[in-house]
């Protein structure tokens, strides 16, 4: 399973498997032809009040990172998500952000890891989500 994180502004290749845009909003000047998108999975994204916040500055980054982890936990779109990576050999994580370190799809990324062997998919109970992808 080859899962990376792109930044949605570079070019379209082969090589980014199944193509994922994990942000809340469309990124600016972006055409839907030129972002080459397979899916728009905003609900894996923070919450817009989390959002707002950090775009705001008023949030230090681990603090932002870890109310994010903690939103995941409780996020039924994780599970699609999840689902998704299991279907296809290669996923890009697609975000907006300019900043490749502080950005949450490299939170959402370190989330995945942390359920465990990206390999295993197929058993999403084991992984911490109950009831596999069935709910």
């Amino acid at each position: 399973m080859d899962v990376k994180l792109k930044r949605v502004y570079e070019a379209a290749e082969p090589a980014d498997g199944y193509r994922i845009l994990v942000d809340r909003l469309w990124p600016r000047g972006l055409s839907k032809e030129r972002a080459a998108l397979d899916l728009w999975l905003k609900e894996v994204s923070p919450s817009p009040e989390l959002r707002k916040r950090w775009h705001q500055g008023n949030e230090p980054w681990q603090h932002y990172a870890d109310e994010y982890r903690e939103e995941l936990k409780t996020n039924p779109a994780v599970q699609t998500l999840l689902g998704l990576l299991a279907e296809h050999s290669g996923v890009s994580l697609l975000y907006g952000a300019a900043d490749p370190e502080h950005n949450h799809a490299r939170v959402l990324l370190s989330h995945l890891e942390a359920l465990g062997d990206l390999e295993a998919l197929g058993d999403l109970e084991a992984l911490g989500h109950p009831g596999g992808l069935a709910n």
